[in-house]
């Protein structure tokens, strides 16, 4: 499925379905990225196989695949270039770098039970900064007309940041916030288990 997704980003794409002369993030870019985020609710929230098999997702690989967002710094080097706006281009850039640059050691560190708490806040930290940059981007030119134009991110390559890759680690930001919501309570149930076990009723 997510192959089919990417083949419909990138065809579109190519096809300048999403591109928006008027030098702003266009209506077609905001369906394309919202539309997958609401399919994957609806179906999570609808199909219990759906949820078993998201939940039955390492969190290790896929966290770690947020890697990816260390290309972020080519949002810098557009922006140095008056390519795309600095009220967009410098908070996207950091954020995604930032988050990029953590991810293999969320990854191996804290995913897992005891750190719980830690794992989620940074995929919070990533969902913050998802949504600002899609906001910021969104707002760009009403917040600086006569900074540089949105335009290069309604075409290839890099609509594919919204139209398929905004999309695809915010849900796996969600996927895995719901993981570890669910290791308190699987944690529960074993110390539960434990102490029955250590001090059977009499």
């Amino acid at each position: 499925m997510i192959g089919a997704w990417f083949v419909f980003a990138l065809s579109a794409s190519a096809l300048n379905v999403f591109r928006n002369d008027a030098e702003r993030v266009g209506i077609a870019v905001a369906i394309a990225a919202l539309a997958p985020i609401v399919v994957f609710a609806v179906w999570y929230a609808t199909s219990e196989g759906f949820r078993k098999f998201a939940m039955s997702l390492n969190p290790r690989i896929l966290t770690a695949l947020q890697t990816w967002r260390l290309v972020g710094f080519t949002f810098l080097l557009l922006e140095a270039h008056q390519v795309l706006p600095a009220i967009f281009a410098l908070p996207a850039g950091y954020g995604d770098m930032a988050i990029g640059a953590t991810a293999a050691l969320v990854a191996w560190q804290l995913a897992e039970p005891r750190h719980r708490n830690s794992f989620i806040v940074w995929q919070l930290l990533g969902i913050t900064d998802l949504i600002l940059a899609v906001g910021l981007g969104t707002t760009a030119r009403l917040l600086e007309p006569q900074g540089a134009s949105m335009l290069a991110m309604t075409v290839l390559p890099l609509s594919l940041v919204p139209t398929f890759l905004v999309p695809l680690f915010l849900i796996f930001h969600v996927i895995f916030i719901a993981q570890a919501r669910n290791w308190r309570a699987v944690e529960d149930s074993r110390q539960r288990t434990v102490r029955t076990v250590q001090h059977p009723a009499i």
